[in-house]
């Protein structure tokens, strides 16, 4: 989480296989004041509140969310985000884990690709995609059209019991190397 000026004062970025998300809390700490933004569009606005702490509750797509403001000393706050129950580290920390997200660039777009690893969901650009899933001698491969691209997640073993399964991702043949920035 960065802090930043004004009544801004906590900002988060939440990456979803539905799409990468900002998440900007404004807290006026005079007059209660509470906006919350997702992508730059303001989804939650109290003017008024006397009730300077508390939680602000709200879903990014399937997602519950929670801001948590918290005194800390004099008339400082603390903000912190909880995504589906869990603090915001253990999150991206447990969804790196079930998913793995590549970024390349089709037809001289960038192209964010996501697979859910628990149930081989195949997301492009925050839109689920039609797939078509195939055995293989070493493994599975999960097709799928980007335009007038193919894709195709193999997925194979590693040989190493405690690094599980690799999934590597081909547009027309050429491998893309997993983003480890969403990792």
């Amino acid at each position: 989480m960065a802090k930043v000026g004004g009544d801004l004062v906590a900002y988060w970025e939440l990456n979803l296989p539905s799409g990468a998300f900002s998440i900007e809390f404004e807290h006026g700490t005079t007059s209660g004041k509470r906006i919350i933004r997702v992508n730059a569009r303001e989804i939650r606005r109290e003017e008024w509140m006397f009730k300077l702490v508390g939680d602000e509750n709200f879903k990014v797509g399937k997602h519950q969310c929670t801001i948590s403001i918290r005194p800390v000393a004099g008339f400082s706050y603390e903000y912190s985000l909880t995504v589906d129950g869990k603090p915001l580290e253990k999150f991206v920390k447990h969804q790196s884990k079930i998913s793995q997200t590549w970024l390349c660039f089709v037809e001289g777009s960038e192209t964010r690709i996501v697979l859910e690893k628990d149930t081989m969901n195949v997301w492009c650009n925050g839109q689920l995609m039609e797939t078509a899933g195939e055995f293989v001698d070493d493994g599975t491969e999960t097709h799928f059209e980007l335009g007038k691209h193919q894709g195709c997640i193999r997925t194979i073993s590693s040989g190493n019991k405690r690094q599980g399964l690799l999934h590597i991702l081909m547009i027309d043949g050429n491998e893309i190397p997993p983003d480890t920035d969403y990792q």
